[in-house]
């Protein structure tokens, strides 16, 4: 294992000027960012809701209202309240007024299915949600005060954050959307609880232990579990990204394009936290669409716009994407999943604006490492550290042993990473900690290579990795060299069992609008730029877009599952 844990690691060395590795990561109470925003920068724009506008001091003094309103309600420190909401200024009002009355936020998925919420709720222990009046949100959680804990229901009037005459239209033509209140005992308007509340209590909150967010991870090996993230974890993140991100947009004055899902923890630290924190307006659309969110960047014009690959390269496939101007973008931040090199040139040169790829967890609140925005910038890396976290390659995933190496050396293992951002563990499940953080390490399962000047790469996760006759391949750099070829669009590649190799490669393909391709060609293509162990054995071309998540990144999980269930 390659210990980096000096005084002078070798990413230090490749830091912008301006930004140390060493430098002070303050931490405190999550709610103080706001506070410290609204009295710096109270009568800015803080929210755009498809044109309903608030400021900071508004957003905050209802923050406030909200919690001097829970705490009426019974909730105090270590209560769980959950989110089931979509982007819009009642996620940051409940989330920051949550967070002051020592409660922990727990984040619902709107698209969860119904088993999936009363699996969450009960093992979280969450007895309030709050969530908006609309039927395909409120249905599905008046459901859970029958079949689980849930006690109370908060609800949000959606045509209380739409701009006239946009509130009075709904009302008329999709009245039909809203919900009706089905047990009046155990549901309150947040409209009415937030009117006359009076002063709200000070609660004495240890950033280093108190837990601030339950974020439960996607499932992907099991059964979802609650990451514990604690209000110093978060803040450090924040402050991290702050730091990293630095440009020309002065505190204030800078404009977020928030289209990612708030509760994701990508977005929540990438998008609605680092805005409260530097004062920067968020623009926001309640789901990511292609056509509004064009059209939202040429007529408000933000400059940062943290993304998942799949949503730059729709931008770079959409037919009428030179309609819209898009050179108000400054910074664009790709996450969640691996950015192919061919999508970050395609987008840099429609639009101007220079794509950074970052990597994290939901364990790490999230970011670990981002190419930097001022400096090298490299092409297919996750970048460096941030400042103040500590990485380390552990070849010993492999070998059964512990061998020295420098960065540089092509060393490939698994991804450790040490921070004032790791989670404090796993809710209620001290072995899945265990397992997961070890010696003060998190260990990401994620193959990862680091180079000379630090930048770290990762080749793919453990779990994906395909051995075919004893070989490794990595999906990731199959790939990438699909995504070369001019014809393609979007790319899957996994591995699925067979007798004789143990597994096989196979490559999902979508296709650019107007294009076509064949197998035979695809594989002559491939021949200089795979081996014959990497290239695939089975290619499926498809006229849909490949499955994705509830953030918009392509789904391996599912395609996978697809191509396993019609064998079944």
């Amino acid at each position: 294992m390659t210990d980096t844990s000096t005084s002078s690691p070798p990413w230090a060395h490749s830091y912008p000027e301006g930004i140390h590795w060493d430098a002070e990561i303050k931490t405190g109470p999550v709610y103080e960012m706001l506070d410290r925003t609204a009295d710096a920068y109270g009568q800015r724009p803080a929210f755009d809701f498809m044109g309903y506008r608030q400021n900071w001091s508004e957003i905050n003094a209802l923050s406030l209202k909200f919690a001097a309103a829970l705490q009426k309600m019974g909730v105090q420190k270590g209560s769980k309240i959950g989110l089931f909401l979509p982007n819009c200024p009642y996620y940051v009002i409940a989330y920051y007024g949550i967070l002051r009355t020592g409660a922990s936020v727990v984040n619902f998925n709107p698209l969860y299915a119904e088993s999936e919420l009363a699996h969450l709720i009960e093992d979280s222990e969450t007895d309030i949600v709050v969530t908006l009046d609309l039927k395909i949100l409120h249905d599905k959680m008046h459901k859970m005060l029958h079949d689980t804990r849930l006690n109370h229901i908060i609800l949000c009037r959606f045509t209380d954050i739409l701009k006239p005459p946009k509130n009075f239209l709904f009302k008329l033509f999709k009245g039909r959307e809203l919900s009706k209140v089905h047990h009046p005992k155990r549901t309150s308007w947040f409209h009415e609880i937030t009117e006359d509340v009076g002063e709200l209590k000070p609660v004495s909150i240890d950033p280093e232990e108190d837990i601030a967010l339950l974020q439960y991870t996607g499932g992907t090996t099991g059964v979802p579990k609650g990451a514990m993230l604690t209000h110093a974890n978060i803040v450090a993140n924040t402050e991290q990204a702050a730091m990293w991100a630095r440009g020309d947009i002065e505190e204030g004055q800078g404009r977020m394009l928030g289209v990612l899902p708030f509760f994701h923890v990508f977005a929540m630290t990438a998008v609605m936290n680092f805005s409260v924190r530097l004062g920067f307006e968020i623009i926001a659309l309640p789901r990511f669409e292609l056509d509004k969110t064009l059209a939202l960047i040429n007529k408000r014009k933000p400059h940062y716009f943290p993304a998942v690959p799949a949503i730059y390269n729709g931008v770079n496939n959409h037919k009428k994407v030179y309609k819209y101007d898009l050179t108000s973008l400054r910074y664009c931040i790709s996450g969640g999943a691996a950015l192919p090199v061919e999508v970050k040139k395609a987008f840099e040169e429609k639009t101007g604006c220079v794509v950074v790829e970052g990597y994290g967890l939901t364990e790490s609140s999230p970011v670990v490492c981002c190419n930097p925005a001022v400096g090298e910038n490299k092409a297919g890396s996750i970048g460096l550290p941030l400042p103040g976290t500590e990485v380390r390659v552990a070849s010993d995933i492999y070998e059964g042993e512990d061998p020295p190496g420098d960065p540089g050396d092509d060393q490939r293992g698994e991804l450790l990473i040490r921070g004032p951002q790791v989670m404090k563990g796993y809710w209620n499940k001290p072995d899945a900690t265990a397992e997961t953080i070890k010696d003060g390490w998190l260990h990401t399962g994620d193959v990862a290579v680091m180079d000379e000047d630090g930048y770290v790469y990762i080749v793919d996760r453990i779990k994906d990795m395909i051995i075919t006759n004893g070989y490794n391949v990595y999906p990731r750099n199959v790939e990438e060299a699909i995504y070369l070829h001019p014809s393609v669009e979007e790319c899957i590649v996994a591995g699925l069992p067979d007798s004789q190799r143990g597994e096989i490669v196979k490559a999902w393909i979508k296709c650019k609008e107007d294009r076509t391709l064949t197998i035979e060609d695809l594989k002559e293509f491939l021949k200089d730029k795979l081996s014959p162990m990497e290239l695939p054995k089975r290619i499926e071309f498809r006229e849909e877009p490949l499955p994705k998540t509830m953030i918009g990144k392509l789904s391996r999980k599912d395609i996978i599952a697809e191509e396993l269930d019609g064998k079944s």
